[in-house]
């Protein structure tokens, strides 16, 4: 591994060797035609530089130390304008053959559409427990498996129940009474009933025979949950079951932190299934839950779907599209314009005629390929979206990153000081010579 990784890393000095020493001897032919341009045009040269080793200056012209077959280069005075903080030229010929391309920087909102991964699961709110109110045993169990379905009013299980029985017999022989004074004692014997958990249909349904109390189903669904076999004894207080309804369900999806901006209740989403291609299930967010996951840092978004069909079952995975409504409206460029440098941010700007000026910039959200700008940019010009790597060398190379920081950067370059105001330049060159 070690071995393979010495291999890959000597490729690619020998391949960024090869780079420079082409745009070295294309920059020295071109260089060395032009003496007598340059005195026409009072041009001098500063000093020579290794295209291996920029920031090692010379004040003689001469051969690589690191590579004897490459030329120094020559650096000319007015090569780049010094009152323009950031500004580099280039050869616009060498801009053509490296494929240097632009875009226009463009004022808009920026729309956003967040695609996340979704579970079906039970809609909570309609789930309801039967539980044991009194000690009993069961009796019968008229559903004897998970998701059977039962309807509103359906017997789901009979119950022997001591106290409910000796309630029941009490109320019923209290029934036939008709006097004013037997009437308050059945309404007596009703309320205890109801006390000791009995809705009105198990007081209508209940036989003080010893037959025991049938239970009803509350709701049209089906059993989410069984917890008892026919026969068995149970206390006070235990569940039985849950029963819940199918006619609608939740859609829950985990949405990463750094992506919830500008989506809340109201925000409208689509729903698509892998089990049932072909379908979209249009809906809004009912909720953005108040909790982040400590381990994904992702924030869970609650979609509620009517299901009159039952098509969708609990469990199935589910694909959101989240259409976050477009904000206010900022300098959009394409993703690949960016340049972050881990300590600042910036993008270079075409001026034309080969003249690049390089911009510290405030990026703000991306979408679709698009990325905001928030400060740095007004939307009127164009930005390079390959061949960064050439320019942002070069202006590493003319000191145009160094008159970035000094025309009001917080923080400079890592690697490029800046010169001190008032300091001649060519004696900082000479201050540098080997």
């Amino acid at each position: 591994m070690k071995r393979a990784r010495m291999i890959r890393v000597t490729i690619a000095m020998v391949a960024t060797a090869a780079v420079f020493y082409w745009l070295g001897t294309r920059n020295a032919g071109s260089h060395a035609s032009l003496p007598a341009a340059a005195a026409a045009n009072d041009q001098r040269v500063l000093y020579w530089y290794d295209p291996m080793s920029p920031q090692q200056h010379f004040e003689h012209p001469g051969k690589s130390p690191l590579m004897p077959s490459m030329d120094l280069v020559p650096k000319y005075a007015g090569e780049t304008d010094a009152s323009a903080p950031g500004v580099v030229r280039i050869d616009p010929a060498v801009v053509q053959n490296l494929g240097v391309r632009t875009a226009p920087v463009r004022v808009a909102a920026l729309p956003r559409q967040v695609r996340v991964p979704a579970t079906v699961t039970w809609d909570l709110r309609r789930a309801v427990t039967v539980s044991a109110r009194v000690d009993a045993t069961i009796a019968r169990l008229d559903v004897r498996a998970p998701f059977d379905p039962v309807r509103k009013g359906q017997p789901i299980a009979r119950v022997l129940a001591p106290q409910w029985s000796a309630a029941l017999a009490e109320y019923r022989a209290l029934s036939a009474a008709a006097s004013p004074a037997a009437k308050e004692l059945v309404a007596a014997a009703r309320q205890r009933l109801r006390t000791l958990g009995m809705g009105d249909a198990e007081i209508a349904a209940g036989r003080a025979d010893g037959a025991g109390v049938v239970l009803q189903a509350p709701l049209d669904g089906v059993v989410a949950q069984l917890l008892v076999q026919q026969g068995q004894q149970v206390g006070a207080g235990s569940t039985l079951m849950i029963l819940n309804s199918l006619d609608t369900v939740w859609i829950e999806a985990d949405v990463p932190q750094a992506q919830m901006t500008g989506i809340a209740a109201g925000t409208p989403v689509e729903v698509t299934l892998g089990a049932l291609p072909g379908r979209t299930f249009k809906a809004q967010v009912q909720s953005v839950l108040p909790q982040v996951d400590a381990a994904t840092r992702a924030q869970r978004v609650r979609i509620v779907l009517d299901n009159p069909e039952h098509a969708l079952a609990p469990g199935m995975f589910a694909q959101v599209r989240i259409d976050v409504p477009a904000g206010t409206a900022h300098p959009l460029v394409p993703d690949e314009a960016v340049i972050a440098t881990g300590e600042a941010t910036r993008v270079i700007l075409a001026q034309g005629d080969g003249s690049f000026r390089v911009v510290p910039v405030q990026v703000g959200a991306s979408a679709g390929g698009d990325t905001q700008i928030l400060h740095g940019l007004s939307g009127n010009e164009r930005v390079v979206t390959s061949g960064q790597f050439l320019i942002d060398s070069e202006a590493s190379l003319s000191g145009a990153l160094e008159r970035l920081g000094d025309s009001g950067s917080d923080a400079h370059e890592p690697g490029h000081a800046a010169m001190p105001a008032g300091h001649d330049e060519h004696a900082a060159h000479a201050e540098h010579h080997p």
